[in-house]
């Protein structure tokens, strides 16, 4: 019985752990490159500090969050207020930002993109900012808009 516990803990221990614990790309670049490699869009967080955290708390610090990205999409956050990113990236990002019509903080586009000939092409798929009801409703809405013929 004492065996059957501890490894129930390590299973949910493992799994809670994963959740707190999800890659964001911040150079998109790298993001593009691995959404290409993996054939999997990219879901782009738009963020700044001072934003509600509800999208990050409720959401992506979920154990189905966490299991359904892994599964469908290359994370990447774009943090608008980051001091440390380079000029080029921060003008990269306001760029991209006003190129997806993103008008609200926090928000998340889903995007393919290729570059040929040092040029970025994106195709965006949709948008989704937080709305009340959890991980599973939000994981949801998200299918939808990638998958919308299903």
């Amino acid at each position: 019985m004492t065996k059957k516990l501890l490894t129930l803990l390590f299973f949910l221990g493992s799994f809670f752990m994963q959740a707190q614990n999800l890659v964001w790309k911040t150079n998109m670049t790298d993001a593009i490159a691995l959404s290409n490699e993996q054939r999997k869009p990219m879901l782009i967080l738009f963020t700044a500090s001072g934003v509600p955290e509800n999208l990050q708390n409720e959401i992506f610090k979920t154990p189905d969050f966490a299991v359904w990205s892994r599964d469908n999409v290359i994370l990447v956050k774009l943090d608008l207020s980051d001091n440390a990113a380079s000029d080029g990236d921060k003008e990269q990002n306001l760029k991209l930002k006003n190129a997806f019509g993103v008008d609200e903080l926090p928000q998340v586009c889903f995007a393919s993109a290729s570059i040929r000939k040092t040029k970025t092409t994106f195709s965006a798929l949709g948008k989704i900012s937080y709305k009340p009801g959890g991980a599973k409703a939000w994981i949801a809405e998200s299918n939808g808009i990638l998958h919308p013929s299903e």
